[in-house]
């Protein structure tokens, strides 16, 4: 049974939203981690040199796609995984949000969520009609059927240690829990080196009980293709696979072929983290002379920010100089003195927020 679903958070903000836009230089929106920057040329010629494909591409990713990820993963992160243990996935945020269902989570069960995170992932809880439990966890915990994971995290931008993640691992491994870690900002460590939950250092090489989630939405500008995939333990890949076909989850096949594209190029990522240094750094200087205090924000795309007032407070005190932001309190109620801040849009309108910022 499907559990009732939570308000959408974003209809919370509308109002401010409104209010920034009254600005006399433009609303800059900074609550949505959304790309701005240019798909990839070369992403673009394989999306276009794949349009001539009537028939269905395969569920689990044509074995040129798969076998992208795999030599993805190792050469930029250690991990050794089997082609076959690689799903193409039609964007995260839909895997992520059907994931404990299709796993055969159900009432009765138990997810477990980060203390502070992504609000899918409750959602998806909540799609199995399965019960939640929020933080740390512990040996007095009920041993949960998920366990979710977000290093680098979102909101607050934590990367967990190879050695937290391996005491994560093992804990839910003696209780039969499944642990899904969303690695989609894994390229994006700034002053800290995540590691994914499938490197050997975590795992021992061994990746039962294990998967791993990734997006090319924040790698690669791909949010408008809905791209991604999920790897890891093979029985759990076969079970997703053979629900996916059952509901018809296929990517398209020239967005298949971007993928391959984009898995097989790492200097556009190299520019890509160029220009967000730029933007985080800029920003950050800005906000902190406004008097916020960074927290965390070690990796990902935005910055952890608190004057240690009401979240509610401070979307308000900025929807007034025009900049949008998220309040911490969509992603669980630790983040109530804290706003998110994306450093995703473009330069002139980063260089426009810090200068607001910093006239005050």
């Amino acid at each position: 049974m499907i559990g009732t679903l939570p308000a959408f958070p974003w209809d919370a903000i509308a109002e401010h939203r409104r209010r920034a836009l009254e600005h006399a230089d433009g609303i800059v929106n900074l609550a949505l981690g959304e790309p701005v920057d240019p798909v990839p040329e070369i992403v673009q010629q394989a999306l276009r040199s794949a349009t001539d494909t009537p028939g269905y591409p395969p569920c689990e990713g044509t074995p040129a796609l798969r076998k992208a990820a795999a030599d993805w993963l190792a050469r930029r992160h250690r991990v050794t995984v089997d082609p076959a243990n690689v799903l193409a996935a039609t964007g995260t945020k839909e895997l992520i949000a059907w994931l404990p269902a299709m796993l055969g989570t159900g009432p009765g069960d138990v997810v477990a969520l980060p203390e502070l995170s992504f609000p899918t992932y409750e959602v998806s809880a909540r799609l199995a009609g399965a019960a939640t439990v929020v933080g740390p966890l512990s040996e007095e915990s009920r041993p949960p059927r998920i366990v979710w994971l977000n290093s680098p995290s979102n909101p607050e931008g934590r990367v967990l240690s190879a050695d937290r993640l391996r005491e994560i691992v093992g804990w839910a491994r003696e209780r039969g829990s499944i642990v899904v870690n969303d690695e989609c900002y894994l390229e994006y460590g700034w002053t800290a080196e995540p590691v994914s939950i499938l490197a050997p250092e975590v795992c021992g090489g061994d990746h039962e009980g294990l998967l791993a989630v990734h997006s090319l939405s924040k790698r690669s500008n791909l949010a408008g293709y809905r791209a991604g995939i999920a790897a890891g333990d093979p029985r759990l890949v076969e079970r997703l696979l053979a629900v996916r076909k059952q509901a018809g989850h296929i990517v398209p096949a020239p967005v298949q072929a971007a993928m391959i594209a984009a898995l097989g190029d790492d200097s556009h990522v190299d520019q890509q983290r160029t220009r967000y240094r730029r933007r985080r750094d800029l920003l950050r200087s800005a906000l902190e002379s406004a008097g916020f205090r960074i927290d965390h924000s070690e990796a990902s795309l935005f910055l952890w920010a608190t004057r240690g007032q009401s979240c509610w407070v401070t979307l308000k005190e900025l929807a007034e100089l025009g900049i949008l932001v998220a309040p911490g309190e969509f992603y669980g109620r630790a983040g109530a003195r804290h706003v998110r801040v994306a450093f995703t849009a473009a330069d002139e309108r980063i260089g426009s927020a810090a200068r607001r910022l910093s006239a005050g």
